[in-house]
């Protein structure tokens, strides 16, 4: 079988029976066809096997439940069905992760392709070394390996399988583009924050650095479950000029999110 990529062929391994998330956890070898196959409990068990295990000598046991809440939501709300469009991306972006975890453990040298595979190598040796204990560093890295893994599973659902998103899933996908933004942009979001607290909620001009410490931390699956289920709903609603700036993002998306941050205090 042959993926084909921003105009690259790349030889992906072919499967004749599909192995559970336990068996893809344990090789760390499973394509993002093959994760495709699964459904979303299948990705949301194989996703906290990798971390307990393999991932857990690297440091980095718990370094991806943002999007174990993310999983979650899809599960939830039946989206991400295998062969759909937030399948393909999906899938890659877990394929990243098992590489890359796969690549830092020196357990192989083979990226599948995915430029995601990499950038999470990197990210887990540094993490590894205390290299990322300042946290816009660790974010940025960890933002910008998420996004290669990103862009490759939109480039594999558009350009290998011709699927497009709905208007839907475009505008659900800018919220997750927003999302790793603030991950790289921690002093831009803290500024855009100041200056719209006074619209958003006046408390957040206090609370601003601790609510956006809890809203971008890896660590945690509730932030990004809750701004899913926000985003989705915010998504189906059909915007009269078609599209969102980051402010539009900003005041529609902090706050309720801000909301449930002061639930947890």
């Amino acid at each position: 079988m042959l993926a084909v990529v921003a105009g690259l062929v790349a030889p992906v391994p072919a499967r004749a029976v599909d192995r559970s998330p336990a068996e893809c956890a344990a090789a760390l070898d499973c394509t993002a066809a093959e994760i495709d196959r699964m459904t979303m409990a299948q990705r949301l068990e194989f996703l906290r096997l990798v971390q307990s295990g393999p991932a857990a000598g690297l440091g980095a046991a718990d370094r991806w439940r943002n999007i174990e809440g993310v999983i979650e939501f899809f599960r939830d709300h039946g989206l991400g069905t295998p062969g759909t469009w937030i399948s393909h991306v999906d899938a890659a972006i877990l394929e990243g992760v098992e590489r890359g975890v796969a690549l830092a453990l020196g357990r192989s040298t083979d990226g599948f392709g995915n430029p995601g595979s990499a950038r999470w190598a990197d990210y887990l040796t540094r993490l590894h070394r205390g290299e990322l204990a300042v946290r816009n560093v660790h974010d940025r890295a960890w933002s910008e390996a998420e996004q290669a893994s990103t862009e490759h599973g939109v480039a594999l659902a558009e350009q290998v399988h011709g699927l497009r998103p709905t208007a839907v899933e475009r505008r659900f996908f800018l919220f997750s583009e927003f999302y790793r933004w603030t991950l790289r942009n921690r002093p831009a979001v803290l500024d855009l924050l100041l200056i719209y607290a006074a619209l958003l909620n006046p408390v957040l001009v206090l609370k601003r650095v601790p609510f956006v410490d809890w809203l971008t931390d890896v660590r945690e699956s509730v932030p990004s479950r809750k701004g899913s289920e926000l985003a989705y709903a915010y998504a189906r609603l059909d915007p009269v000029n078609g599209a969102f700036s980051t402010v539009d993002l900003l005041l529609a998306y902090i706050p309720e999110l801000f909301e449930e941050f002061q639930a947890t205090r």
